[in-house]
C-alpha cells in the first residue's frame, strides 16, 4: 500500500525499532551457548559423574559408559530429539500468529531448566543430565520461532544485515558473560569453591537468557501468519501436513 502525498512513511521507523529488539534475543540465548554448553556444562557433568561411578562406569538406559563419555551421549540425544521436534516447530512457526510469545515461551522454559544446573551435586547427575537436553531443546525451538520472526521485521533487502547484526550482539552477549565467568572460576572470590564458582556461572547464563528475552518479548508485534500454503484441520494438522 503506497503513502499518501504529504503523509510521512514510519513503517521503515517501525520496523528498525522491532529489529532492535530482535537483536537482544541473540545477545541473551548465546549466554547459554557459551558458558553452559561451550565450556562448563561438560567437564562439570563429567566431574558428577565421576563420584558416581563404579570401576569407572555408570549405568545410562542399560548401557555401561565412562563418566567422561556422558556429556557427549547427552548431546546425541538432545540432537536428535531436536531432529524430531524442531521441523514440526517450523511448520508451526509459518502458520502461527503468536511467534513472539512461543519465542519467549520456550526461552524462558529453556532458561528454567538450565538455572536447574545449579542445583546438580554430589553424584546427580541424572538431574544434569535432564536440565541440559530440556535447555538444549528449548534453545533450538525458541531459534525456530525468532528466525521465523526475522523474516516479518524486515525486508528481502534488509535481511542479510540484520541478520548479521543479530549475530554479531549474539557473539557480544555470549563474550561478554563467558569473560565474567571465567573471571569468576579462576580466581575463586569471597572463598568459593570452584564447583560452586561452576554452578553460579552456569545460573548466571540461565538468568541472563531469560532476562534478555524480555526485551524482544515487549518491543515486537505478532502479526498474522503470510504466504502459507492452505491445509486443512488446526493448527497442528496444518503444521503435519505442510511437514
Amino acid at each position: 500500500m503506497s503513502t499518501p502525498a504529504g503523509i510521512a512513511n514510519l513503517e521503515p521507523l517501525a520496523r528498525r525499532k522491532e529489529q532492535r529488539a530482535w537483536y537482544f534475543y541473540d545477545w541473551a540465548n548465546s549466554a547459554f551457548s557459551t558458558t553452559i554448553a561451550g565450556v562448563l556444562f561438560g567437564p562439570y557433568l563429567i566431574a558428577i559423574a565421576k563420584e558416581a561411578a563404579v570401576d569407572n562406569r555408570i549405568q545410562v538406559l542399560g548401557l555401561s559408559i565412562a563418566p567422561g563419555a556422558l556429556p557427549s551421549y547427552t548431546i546425541t540425544a538432545s540432537t536428535l530429539l531436536s531432529a524430531v521436534l524442531l521441523p514440526l516447530l517450523g511448520a508451526v512457526a509459518d502458520r502461527t500468529a503468536r511467534k513472539k510469545d512461543l519465542l519467549a515461551g520456550f526461552a524462558w522454559a529453556g532458561a528454567a531448566a538450565a538455572a536447574l544446573l545449579f542445583f546438580v551435586t554430589g553424584d546427580n547427575w541424572q538431574l544434569g543430565v535432564a536440565s541440559f537436553i530440556v535447555a538444549n531443546l528449548c534453545l533450538g525451538a525458541a531459534a525456530v520461532f525468532n528466525d521465523a520472526i526475522l523474516c516479518l521485521i524486515s525486508t528481502e533487502e534488509e535481511r542479510d544485515r540484520v541478520s548479521s547484526r543479530g549475530w554479531a550482539y549474539g557473539y557480544a552477549g555470549g563474550g561478554l558473560l563467558l569473560a565474567a565467568n571465567f573471571v569468576l572460576v579462576t580466581t575463586l572470590p569471597f572463598g568459593l569453591t570452584e564447583g560452586m564458582a561452576v554452578r553460579i556461572s552456569m545460573l548466571s547464563a540461565a538468568v541472563w537468557w531469560a532476562g534478555f528475552t524480555i526485551i524482544p518479548f515487549l518491543g515486537i508485534r505478532n502479526r498474522p501468519p503470510a504466504h502459507v500454503v492452505a491445509k486443512g484441520g488446526g493448527l497442528i494438522q496444518q503444521s503435519f501436513g505442510q511437514l
